[in-house]
């Protein structure tokens, strides 16, 4: 029995309001519901998620692929701009086309929401975002969880973390042992400076300026406000690149191109012995656009060109590498399924690192 002078605290008075969470999950139903696969077993609410693999045993050695990642920095400028509508389609990005490199299929996606305060029509906004990414690279959002953390984090901060499995078949599994000399790299142009790179551009561009000043139209920026040319959703490359490959496109390996720039992301597709030599050179800078925003970030924080390289993705979101014969039938496939492509270097001898034609 409680004691006559003991106060009664229910979790409510806590910080944790349950009912707005059954409401927040009532938002989200219809959203996930469009992102279901015919593998999908049931739906929200169970303690787990379910997923039928089926479809692995026509598989000669279904190999499954998983990976893991968050939005970070970039979620502090969507809050001071009170815009969520794509940070979520950024967390899915961010795991989904780390994973295709190896020729894998997403199959399911999980999200972890860590909020201050939770209000429903804020996670729903959120969520619809992940919704989204999930369609655009032909995965099923199963499950996730929405932590409410009172007294850890301000009513209106978040986190934002993805967890993604997909399925490759062995033979047709990517990666550096595939890789030859002399064969060719692609670059898959990117849509912006996607999620990376966004402690600095909060140092060098969002600090000090107000939300007035930040959704100005800029010159610079071809017209654009820094607010839109920095909130813009990372390009999901997952699901048309698995379509170019189904498609017959014969590729050796893929890259990312995310935090740590073309300099820290390339090398991870080269083999021992073999270097991506990257075409930068001439007066002009590459053979490539370089989004304006990136340029600009790069003045403002009076990048070195090493230092650029290894920060931002400079216009490439994605790199794939292929046979020199096959490269002109590799773009087509692509461009069959919307992305455009150029060349944009080639693989040398060396140790296994990414270099430039004019450091050479």
């Amino acid at each position: 029995m409680m004691a006559e002078n003991t106060k009664h605290v229910s979790y409510a008075d806590a910080g944790v309001d349950t009912a707005e969470g059954a409401r927040a999950v009532d938002a989200i139903k219809a959203a996930v519901a469009t992102t279901n696969r015919p593998e999908v077993i049931g739906g929200l609410g169970g303690f787990g998620s379910c997923f039928s693999a089926a479809a692995l045993k026509d598989m000669e050695d279904p190999i499954l692929v998983s990976g893991t990642d968050g939005v970070g920095t970039k979620l502090a400028i969507a809050q001071l701009l009170d815009r969520h509508e794509t940070v979520g389609e950024d967390l899915v990005a961010m795991c989904v086309d780390d994973i295709v490199p190896m020729g894998a299929e997403p199959l399911f996606f999980l999200d972890y929401v860590a909020i201050g305060k939770l209000r429903a029509e804020h996670v729903a906004k959120i969520v619809g975002g992940i919704a989204e990414g999930c369609r655009k690279s032909g995965c099923a959002l199963v499950g996730g969880e929405m932590a409410e953390h009172p007294g850890v984090m301000a009513a209106d901060d978040y986190d934002l973390a993805g967890f993604v499995v997909g399925v490759v078949d062995r033979p047709k599994l990517l990666g550096p042992e595939l890789v030859r000399e002399g064969d060719v790299i692609l670059g898959l142009p990117s849509s912006g400076i996607h999620s990376n790179g966004y402690s600095l551009v909060r140092k060098v561009a969002i600090e000090g300026r107000s939300v007035e000043e930040l959704e100005t139209p800029l010159a610079e920026l071809g017209g654009e406000s820094l607010a839109d040319a920095v909130m813009r959703p990372t390009k999901i490359y997952a699901g048309q690149l698995l379509a170019a490959l189904r498609a017959g496109a014969p590729v050796h390996a893929m890259a990312h191109i995310t935090g740590g720039g073309i300099t820290e992301n390339l090398d991870r597709a080269m083999p021992d012995g073999l270097d991506a030599l990257v075409y930068r050179g001439g007066e002009d800078g590459p053979a490539w656009d370089v989004p304006p925003v990136i340029s600009y970030m790069i003045r403002e924080a009076g990048l070195t060109t090493e230092e650029a390289y290894r920060t931002f993705n400079m216009g490439v979101g994605m790199s794939v590498i292929c046979a020199p014969e096959d490269a002109e039938r590799v773009r087509e496939l692509l461009a069959e399924q919307g992305l455009e492509s150029f060349v944009m270097g080639e693989v040398v001898p060396g140790t296994g690192k990414v270099v430039y034609d004019d450091e050479r």
